[in-house]
């Protein structure tokens, strides 16, 4: 018997050693990194005196600790302008908006959906103020961790002083103090992301069940298969970086979320390709795909005003006409078709497609226009192309998207 016992003994001793993730994996659960009974509660905030409002509320709010000391995280927000006493009277919608790399807490992207009739707010999540140049932010002196690249070196320190912990934790505190302005309807709040912010988006949705629906821009998860940060994990050793993805990657949190959400990529973006984008959105359902022709990336027009983002989030949150839908879609190596359901109207429709191989980001994508009937649309596919899917144009000119295919003899082994 007592050599069954050491035997045994050295059996769990054996796994615990040669296996480090199993404990680690099982002690991630969003319930033990994050403390949602007190991220849901608005935080403590106050105005931000010195920080130029530029037409909206500037103000610091109370995040969590880094290094067993407090934390103040910096926003902006701002509310619709509202004319009549009904008007003032009606609680509106809300959006968080959650910056990429080189960005920080932009107030024109609150004014913009200010004027779309949404409450808003924009927070850094990176321990900065929206002092100095892009890319270049002044870090506050009780900010949070650096963020984006830096994280990877983070991995090993205590998960509480880690970026995406403070990170997600800032956006749903954020969530917090907007929903309790007494305009915002709290039942009636998005989330949308910039890149890393998109990234954060995947997270976040993962997180925090009281969002009503998300769109990440270009972000998504699988980067340790093909994305820009690839070698960046590769190059901090093969356990530290299975460490870090089986924490931190989209993938981990994608299947836990239970609300809409409206991917929104381009065919060449450098950071998020293709494959493992359209893999993340299949990990969550219902997910709708608007993917264009060499979309830039970027702040600015290019990532924060996209008509798509604004119509989904109207769609859900405002009553507004929904996305046209993709039903019974075929794309066979030799005939692509697809049938539809829409309740506006439809502009046009595309082929898209590459005859190209090699990294995605490098392939030259055109378009060819197909045949609309009946709620059906259907395209040839040209005998030489290695990857192709639809587009599907509205008449507010919104794209939707179905999955794209590759030919079987394209596809990388």
């Amino acid at each position: 018997m007592c050599t069954l016992v050491r035997f045994l003994v050295a059996c769990a001793l054996w796994i615990v050693t040669s296996f480090p993730l199993v404990a680690q994996i099982a002690s991630d659960s969003r319930e033990a990194i994050f403390d949602l009974q007190r991220l849901s509660k608005p935080p403590a905030a106050l105005p931000a005196v010195d920080i130029p409002s530029e037409g909206v509320h500037a103000i610091f709010f109370e995040g969590v600790p880094y290094r067993g000391k407090p934390t103040k995280v910096f926003a902006y927000y701002g509310l619709p302008s509202r004319n009549s006493q009904a008007q003032r009277a009606e609680k509106v919608p809300g959006v968080v908006l959650i910056h990429g790399g080189g960005g920080t807490a932009f107030a024109n992207w609150v004014k913009l959906w200010n004027d779309r009739g949404y409450a808003a707010i924009a927070m850094d999540v990176c321990g900065c103020v929206p002092v100095g140049t892009y890319g270049n932010w002044q870090r506050h002196p009780e900010g949070g961790p650096p963020g984006w690249d830096a994280s990877f070196a983070q991995i090993d320190e205590p998960v509480e002083d880690q970026w995406q912990t403070h990170a997600v934790s800032a956006v749903v505190l954020a969530h917090s103090l907007l929903r309790s302005l007494p305009e915002v309807d709290a039942d009636r709040v998005g989330v949308t992301g910039i890149s890393w912010g998109g990234y954060l988006t995947c997270l976040v949705a993962g997180v925090d069940d009281r969002f009503r629906c998300a769109v990440p821009v270009y972000g998504c998860g699988f980067l340790g298969k093909n994305s820009v940060w690839t070698p960046t994990l590769e190059s901090i050793g093969k356990q530290r970086a299975e460490k870090w993805l089986n924490r931190w990657d989209p993938s981990v949190y994608l299947p836990k979320t239970k609300i809409p959400m409206l991917w929104v990529n381009g065919t060449n973006d450098f950071a998020y390709p293709m494959d493992s984008w359209q893999r993340s959105a299949r990990l969550h359902n219902p997910s709708t795909l608007s993917l264009r022709i060499r979309m830039p990336h970027g702040h600015g027009v290019a990532g924060e005003n996209p008509e798509e983002i604004h119509v989904f989030m109207n769609s859900i949150l405002a009553g507004g006409a929904p996305f046209p839908a993709f039903e019974d879609v075929h794309l066979d190596e030799r005939n692509a078709s697809a049938r539809y359901r829409s309740e506006v109207k439809i502009a046009k429709a595309e082929l898209c497609f590459t005859k190209d191989l090699g990294k995605w980001q490098d392939r030259k994508w055109e378009s060819l226009a197909a045949k609309i009937q009946d709620d059906k649309v259907s395209a040839e596919i040209p005998p030489d192309a290695t990857v192709w899917y639809f587009n599907l144009f509205d008449d507010r000119d919104c794209v939707v998207s179905t999955e794209h295919l590759e030919r079987a003899s394209a596809v990388d082994p």
